[in-house]
């Protein structure tokens, strides 16, 4: 199954619906990945704005 963005949290999913928003707005155009283990101890998740452990895709297209 193919990964897929939210364009609202940029979380990957592999289904239709992102676990954390409930949003069903997803893409399949998105590059990079951010993967977050401890979002309160990571540089990179706090300047991306990431609160919560995942996989996150650094661009997605809108």
């Amino acid at each position: 199954m193919v990964e897929r963005a939210c364009k609202i949290c940029r979380r990957l999913v592999k289904g239709n619906i992102c676990p954390v928003d409930k949003s069903t707005d997803l893409t399949r155009s998105w590059r990079g990945v951010i993967v977050v283990l401890n979002p309160d101890k990571s540089e990179i998740a706090k300047k991306a704005e990431l609160n919560s452990p995942g996989r996150f895709a650094i661009k997605i297209k809108i």
